[in-house]
């Protein structure tokens, strides 16, 4: 096993900068997810760890050795694809035993080790097998054996599961963490996905435009996101946003949004730095909207209603941008009708609309 610090990390091609300066410390057997959209950098880092790409500056240190200039095979890693990256000629076996036999080990050195992996990952019965003749889910746990016999001290997931239709990808995320429990190794994941993201990290690197954005452990993003695009970002459906402008009166502070309507707030919410005048934008999760039985004081005309069995979802506007109302009641609620909402003032997340940061 092997801590991971990355200082000062940054990835050029030509004149273009792609990763900026990213500095992160991993500790030993830590599961740390790197989750981003598409293009935001996270794959090319991951991609830099593992010697697969040149880093044009900063340091690397894997367990307390300085890796810039180490070739991949001498970091001690070992690295699960998003392709599988199977040889199709061989079978499960020999798949898994590639590595040994390449480094030249014994037999009866690496064979127990690869079944023991094919027990943990139930393929001890598939070990005769092509690839061809497995499913998805079984392809990918063919290529966590081959990583596992190699013994690594670090392991490297680049988007594994986007190959996987929604149950299969349920059920491997489940097997990708209880494998992690069970070996205590430090892992690196790639994702896009923000459930596998919440679900399997111990802490988890929001990226955005080849920079973090925020790191913390899978609650703090949901219950303090750092910024407007980490709060847009992790949450299923994602944050309500309404922009407005902060108004005082005798009541007290208030957000004023662009259709008419106010938000009373919390004095303690609002920081003293922030005065009547100020731009900001609102955040409510779609769960935390109360749909009460007296007036409130916002109101929703639904648009469209999506049942799904557990849960109702309820879309409308508010202040001009289109809101989610999640409700765990069967609701008989209809397009076109007028519902009063509640936000509950403990729930409610500001942001300076400019700078997109949190007001805390």
């Amino acid at each position: 096993m092997a801590a991971v610090q990355l200082s000062g990390i940054f990835k050029r091609y030509g004149d273009t900068q792609v990763v900026h300066g990213i500095d992160l410390d991993i500790d030993d057997g830590e599961f740390v997810v790197l989750v981003g959209p598409s293009g935001c950098g996270k794959s090319t880092l991951m991609r830099m760890v593992a010697g697969l790409e040149e880093i044009s500056g900063g340091d690397l240190m894997i367990g307390g050795t300085r890796a810039n200039a180490l070739a991949p095979q001498q970091r001690n890693i070992s690295m699960v694809f998003q392709s599988y990256a199977l040889y199709p000629h061989l079978s499960v076996y020999e798949n898994i035993a590639f590595g040994p036999r390449i480094r030249k080990e014994a037999s009866t050195s690496f064979k127990p080790r690869i079944e023991a992996a094919a027990k943990m990952l139930n393929l001890s019965s598939y070990l005769d097998r092509l690839p061809r003749a497995l499913s998805g889910g079984q392809r990918q746990r063919v290529a966590m054996g081959r990583a596992v016999v190699r013994e690594p001290s670090l392991f490297l997931f680049d988007e594994p599961l986007s190959n996987l239709d929604a149950k299969l990808r349920v059920q491997m995320r489940t097997e990708i963490k209880a494998l992690h429990q069970r070996l205590k190794n430090t892992v690196i994941y790639v994702t896009h996905d923000q459930i596998e993201a919440m679900t399997m990290a111990d802490r988890i690197v929001v990226m955005n435009a080849g920079r973090i954005e925020q790191i913390g452990r899978p609650l703090d993003f949901y219950d303090r996101p750092a910024n407007l695009f980490v709060a847009s970002f992790l949450g299923s459906p994602s944050m309500n946003f309404a922009e407005g402008v902060l108004i005082g009166g005798a009541a007290g502070l208030a957000l004023k949004l662009v259709d008419g309507s106010e938000v009373t707030l919390q004095q303690t919410s609002v920081p003293a730095s922030v005065q009547p005048g100020a731009k900001i934008t609102l955040g409510v999760r779609p769960e935390h909207v109360e749909i009460p039985a007296e007036a409130a004081g916002v109101s929703m005309e639904v648009e469209v209603v999506e049942p799904t069995g557990a849960e109702t979802h309820l879309y409308g506007k508010i202040g001009g941008s289109t809101w989610c109302v999640t409700t765990r009641q069967r609701s008989s609620i209809e397009p076109g009708q007028r519902v009063a909402l509640r936000l509950p003032a403990e729930h409610i997340h500001l942001f300076d609309t400019e700078s997109g940061r949190r007001l805390a």
